[in-house]
């Protein structure tokens, strides 16, 4: 799940120069600035956030601010958000970047935020607070953060945000993932009716936050993962799988993304579904890019030109290795907290790639379907196709003056990395107010 904040403001001259990124290793010339470093947000317990921001590749003065957050949960903002997703660079085979021609930069000024201390470049010196941390996804505390910069006395100058492939209701979200396995063809028939009458997902994962994982669940889960197969990715079930030859280093990565997930079920389900990292090249895509910026990032020249440090872990991870979730906090709908955000007139777009089985656009779409019906909001866009160039870019609709949901077709769960054209047009429509194109 990832995250936008959009703040409107004039360019800050703050950053230190001691932030200032001269040049990032093998990166080609470039004329906008990038800084990163750390804000200290706990100087008593030294807790440091890590940032990586890019100034707007044109009028950066006049271009909004946007804070980009990703989920995982304890996944990397700058290794998901900025070099995977939608970034001015990308890490290649051959240990250079090259440049993304979609970066999101072309239409605001970025700041990539890890957070919570303990995701990537992040750290407390007090270790316990990476036990049992709250706030696991950005489907949850991005929407709360939002609520919390309105509430305060501040003037952040908050202008809208936007959600990507969220978890906002635990039975609606998960229970999507039932039909969307069977409508793809990823499952059987007696396997969909064993999952609709026996053991749905979220009782799975419920059962599985308490430790109490039934056998008739355990059956079904074992089933469900067999006819899967561990070549299919969850978070892009169209795309291919980086088929690297250090598939070790792949097992350990996809164990532990697995156990984020799931960390209650035992070792025998862990087996059967190892997530295979979804990054060679399928058209142009790159489907390793995942396992180049993970290998980019542990670079230590490249640790330098950030000043960045790795505190209390020996390599930069792409999802955190340290940090432990209440998971029973993922039953906690926030699906109000967006329904409030909208109620104050804040610009609020929750878009989905539609090729993505963990969070499914079904499920997203009906439960902004039902913001708007509690809200009274009339449909002021009708349900549409949109289009890229000449090519359908997903489907959308609008409700009042600030709701809007929207597909990215063809796009995984981080949609920028597998439809980067697409997403940035859906990007500089939301930033900009207007309706996504029809021609």
């Amino acid at each position: 799940m990832a995250i936008a904040l959009i703040f409107l403001c004039s360019r800050t001259e703050s950053l230190l120069g001691a932030d200032r990124i001269v040049r990032l290793p093998g990166q080609p010339p470039v004329s906008f600035q990038q800084f990163s470093g750390y804000i200290t947000v706990d100087e008593k317990q030294h807790r440091s956030l890590f940032y990586y921001f890019v100034e707007a590749e044109t009028s950066p003065a006049s271009k909004p601010l946007v804070l980009w957050l990703n989920g995982g949960p304890g996944c990397s903002s700058v290794g998901a958000g900025a070099f995977v997703e939608h970034g001015p660079f990308r890490p290649t085979t051959g240990n250079n970047l090259i440049r993304n021609e979609y970066s999101w930069n072309k239409e605001a000024n970025m700041l990539y935020l890890e957070s919570p201390a303990g995701v990537g470049f992040s750290y407390s010196a007090n270790q316990t607070f990476y036990s049992y941390v709250n706030d696991e996804m950005t489907g949850h505390y991005v929407p709360q953060l939002a609520r919390l910069i309105i509430r305060s006395k501040v003037n952040f100058n908050l202008k809208g945000i936007a959600i990507g492939n969220p978890l906002l209701e635990f039975n609606t979200d998960l229970n999507a993932q039932d039909h969307f396995y069977w409508s793809h063809g990823l499952i059987s028939d007696s396997t969909y009716q064993l999952l609709t009458s026996v053991c749905n997902n979220s009782k799975l994962m419920r059962e599985a936050i308490t430790g109490t994982v039934s056998s008739a669940c355990f059956g079904v889960y074992t089933l469900v993962q067999k006819e899967l197969s561990e070549s299919i990715d969850p978070y892009d079930v169209t795309g291919d799988i980086c088929l690297s030859s250090n598939q070790s280093q792949l097992k350990i990565f996809n164990q532990q993304l697995l156990r984020s997930r799931l960390p209650y079920l035992s070792p025998q389900v862990l087996e059967l579904d190892s997530v295979k990292q979804k990054q060679q090249v399928m058209g142009k895509v790159d489907v390793c890019l995942q396992e180049e910026t993970t290998k980019y990032l542990n670079r230590k020249d490249v640790q330098m030109a950030l000043h960045a440090r790795l505190v209390g872990v020996t390599n930069w991870h792409f999802c955190s290795v340290v940090l432990e979730y209440d998971r029973s906090n993922e039953e906690r709908p926030t699906i109000h907290v967006v329904r409030s955000l909208v109620k104050s007139g804040l610009a609020v777009l929750v878009y989905s790639g539609d090729q993505d089985s963990v969070i499914p656009f079904t499920g997203t779409r009906s439960l902004v379907s039902k913001i708007a019906k509690d809200l009274r909001l009339k449909t002021t866009v009708p349900y549409r196709a949109w289009l890229s160039g000449n090519q359908v870019g997903g489907w959308t609709q609008v409700y009042g003056d600030n709701l809007s949901f929207a597909t990215i077709r063809g796009a995984s769960h981080t949609a920028p990395s597998t439809q980067p054209k697409r997403s940035l047009l859906l990007f500089k429509a939301f930033l900009e107010k207007k309706p996504l194109p029809t021609a």
